[in-house]
């Protein structure tokens, strides 16, 4: 199995794709849309993308690529994130004059980093990969923030470690695949959908689902390109697409929403449950 995931080696998203499998070959990719290309026409059966994390929020642009390609959603992993400061050995705090990574990253870690006076905060494409660039240039009065597994891979070592905002820190994974994963019973769903510019159209729709019982965990909307003030709702819901109470909530919808979409109905796994399930397995 090749899974794709953007980053480089030791990004929380690698950790995220061992999950699925832990013997898979992994595609590090340097964009979010080079997961969807490796996916959709590469060497790649399945991709990873973080979508939310619970301090920073949604990641939105995985939404919308979600939107502009066709590739189902097929599992999700949530997974505990833990950021480190990490430096090249013999860096001392007092020596840093630059701390570098990913913006979810410094999001997530920004009261230490208000506790760093004299310290330029800069922005990279990838946790791990700001890690790479502190050991590639050798830069002794520079840190990175990353996974303690990045320290690892480039020789770095950790000035401080659990320095996010948060201990309780997640970020949930989707999943792409052009085939679903065998061994999994799905038990969520996302959708994404229009709606008519009329008083109670949001009301209406959510009582599709409320009406059923369907419990709706997250709704979200983002706006639709090239229609201002018009938007798109991406909704999770707690159930599988083929239940009959979820079938029938999605059937009610369609008769009034412009748009109707199944992103896709898959199955959730937590990480950091101490019981790991059997690596997932590929149709044939």
């Amino acid at each position: 199995m090749r899974i794709a995931y953007q980053g480089e080696p030791g990004a929380f998203s690698e950790a995220a794709a061992r999950c699925i499998d832990a013997g898979a070959q992994l595609v590090a990719c340097r964009s979010f849309e080079e997961v969807f290309a490796s996916v959709e026409g590469g060497p790649s059966g399945y991709g990873v993308l973080p979508i939310e994390n619970s301090i920073g929020g949604s990641i939105h642009r995985n939404y919308d690529l979600l939107l502009e390609h066709h590739l189902p959603i097929v599992g999700e992993v949530e997974l505990p994130v833990v950021h480190y400061l990490l430096a090249l050995p013999g860096t001392a705090m007092a020596d840093l004059r630059r701390v570098y990574s990913h913006p979810q990253g410094l999001a997530q870690c920004e009261r230490f980093l208000r506790t760093l006076t004299g310290v330029e905060i800069i922005a990279t494409y990838d946790t791990a990969g700001s890690a790479k660039l502190v050991a590639d240039e050798h830069l002794t009065d520079a840190a990175a923030i990353a996974s303690a597994r990045a320290g690892e891979v480039f020789g770095l070592t950790p000035l401080a470690s659990s320095i996010q905002d948060y201990d309780d820190n997640i970020t949930r994974f989707l999943v792409i695949g052009r085939r679903p994963l065998l061994n999994t019973v799905p038990d969520k769903t996302t959708i994404v959908f229009s709606l008519p510019n009329e008083p109670g159209s949001l009301f209406k729709a959510l009582s599709a689902f409320a009406l059923r019982g369907v419990d709706l965990t997250k709704l979200e909307s983002r706006p639709i390109p090239g229609r201002p003030w018009e938007y798109l709702f991406y909704a999770d819901l707690a159930a599988a697409r083929d239940e009959l109470a979820c079938a029938r909530a999605l059937a009610h919808l369609a008769e009034f929403a412009p748009t109707l979409r199944t992103l896709g109905s898959y199955t959730r796994w937590k990480a950091r449950e101490s019981r790991q399930p059997d690596p997932f397995e590929v149709v044939s």
